[in-house]
């Protein structure tokens, strides 16, 4: 792959990163805190491409104009060979008698050099750029949910809640609240949670949400589940704003034996996917 090449193949990363950056679709890959990181690192990468073809472009330029420079010379010296040769046989009255020249030093041809190219396989480096932008990948669900343990953390203080009734609160927040703090600020109080329903082996219904810390490699599932008057079939992966109230009953989790709180639901609505499905106060 040449310098062109490689110019091409920044430029079309950078531009995928300013969109992904000026989109919604960077919070399917990490959280929402990071897109100015994002954007800059997209507009370094189109400045070093376009610098990089300028420089190449410059360089090219310079080396033909080299060549073209010493063949002009190459032939200007010829010529002023011949044009001696003439004069020196005129002197030496040669110019009657043709003596037969002399036989021109061979000349030794220059070995030619073969450069060798770049494996072809350099080219599968944009691959994973037309994936960025042609295929939008979904936000982690219940598949990976049910297959990786709750990483509920106690958290480093429980903030006053407001007086809104119900609350709205994070899976996260209410789990930790829940499990940690014993519902003390939970008791008596009607929450609304939102999150995507995920079904344990034996059908256990959970609201979860995958919390992250940087970026969708590193999320990890904060589960609460579901009692009270929860709906008789729930599918997978759909979303669910629930209201419901505290209740002390926890299990634990069938992956690492993590804690699992429960919330006693008393309605419990489908909702639209949210704009950043990733729960970012985990480590707020």
């Amino acid at each position: 792959m040449n310098r062109q090449s490689q110019a091409a193949v920044l430029f079309l990363l950078g531009a995928a990163l300013l969109h992904a950056g000026t989109t919604d679709l960077y919070l399917r890959y990490v959280k929402a805190g990071l897109r100015p990181l994002l954007l800059a690192s997209g507009a370094i990468l189109i400045v070093t491409a376009l610098a990089t073809a300028w420089y190449e472009h410059r360089r090219t330029k310079t080396k033909t104009k080299t060549k073209t420079k010493t063949k002009q010379k190459h032939g200007h010296g010829q010529e002023q060979q011949q044009e001696l040769g003439q004069e020196l046989r005129q002197e030496l009255g040669q110019n009657e008698v043709d003596a037969p020249a002399p036989a021109p030093a061979p000349t030794r041809t220059p070995t030619p050099t073969h450069a060798h190219p770049e494996p072809r396989v350099s080219w599968l480096l944009i691959l994973p750029l037309l994936a960025l932008i042609l295929v939008a990948p979904p936000a982690l669900g219940s598949y990976s949910a049910t297959r990786t343990g709750t990483a509920l953390q106690e958290p480093l203080a429980y903030p006053s809640l407001p007086a809104t009734d119900p609350l709205p609160l994070s899976v996260v927040d209410y789990a930790g609240r829940a499990v940690y703090d014993h519902g003390r600020t939970l008791t008596g109080r009607e929450v609304r949670l939102t999150g995507f329903v995920a079904l344990d082996h034996d059908g256990t219904p959970y609201l979860v949400r995958m919390a992250l810390n940087c970026c969708a490699a590193d999320a990890q599932p904060v589960k609460v589940g579901l009692t009270g008057d929860i709906p008789p079939v729930l599918q997978p992966d759909i979303w669910l704003t629930v209201t419901g109230t505290y209740t002390p009953r926890t299990t634990h989790d069938p992956v690492n034996n993590g804690p699992i709180p429960f919330i006693s639901v008393t309605t419990a609505v489908p909702t639209p996917t949210p704009r950043d499905p990733y729960d970012e106060s985990w480590n707020n």
